[in-house]
C-alpha cells in the first residue's frame, strides 16, 4: 500500500520516522566531519611542525605535540556537534549520538595504545569527546539565536 505524501504533513514531528533517519543522517554527517576535521589538522600538524610526523610514526610525542592532538580533537568535536545540530535542526539527539558513537569507536584504540600514552592523555581525550560535541551542539544554537 503506497502512502501519498500531502502538502501540509508534517514531516519533523518526533514520533515520525522522517526524524529517526534525519538523527541518524545528522549523527553520520558529524562523524564524517569529526574525521575530517581531524585529518586535515593532523596533515597541518605534519607540514608545519619538524620531526611531527616520525614522532606521529612511533608514538614519541613531546608534550606539546600530546597537547596539539588533544587540541585537534577537541576542535573537532566541536566542528562534529556543529553540524549535527545543523542537521538536526537545533535538537541534540544527533550530537548525543555523535558523541556517544566517537566513545564507542575510540575506546578499543585507546585500549590498545595504553602503554603508549600517559593515563591523563587517555583520559582527556575520552572524557572530552561527549560534552565538546554536545557544546559545538550548543555554540550551532547560540549561532542561531543571535541571527534571530
Amino acid at each position: 500500500m503506497n502512502t501519498i505524501p500531502l502538502a501540509n504533513a508534517q514531516h519533523d514531528t518526533p514520533s515520525s520516522s522522517y526524524t529517526i533517519f534525519k538523527t541518524i543522517g545528522a549523527a553520520i554527517a558529524a562523524l564524517v566531519t569529526w574525521f575530517f576535521v581531524a585529518t586535515v589538522l593532523n596533515l597541518a600538524l605534519r607540514a608545519s611542525w619538524p620531526h611531527y610526523h616520525e614522532a606521529e610514526t612511533a608514538f614519541n610525542f613531546t608534550l606539546a605535540m600530546k597537547l596539539a592532538r588533544l587540541v585537534l580533537g577537541a576542535i573537532s568535536s566541536l566542528g562534529a556537534g556543529f553540524v549535527a545540530a545543523w542537521i538536526d535542526k537545533d535538537r541534540m539527539k544527533a550530537a548525543t549520538l555523535t558523541g556517544i558513537v566517537l566513545l564507542g569507536l575510540f575506546i578499543p584504540g585507546h585500549y590498545l595504545l595504553w602503554s603508549k600514552f600517559p593515563i591523563w592523555y587517555h583520559l582527556t581525550f575520552l572524557a572530552s569527546l561527549l560534552p565538546l560535541t554536545l557544546l559545538g551542539a550548543g555554540l550551532y544554537r547560540r549561532t542561531c539565536q543571535k541571527a534571530a
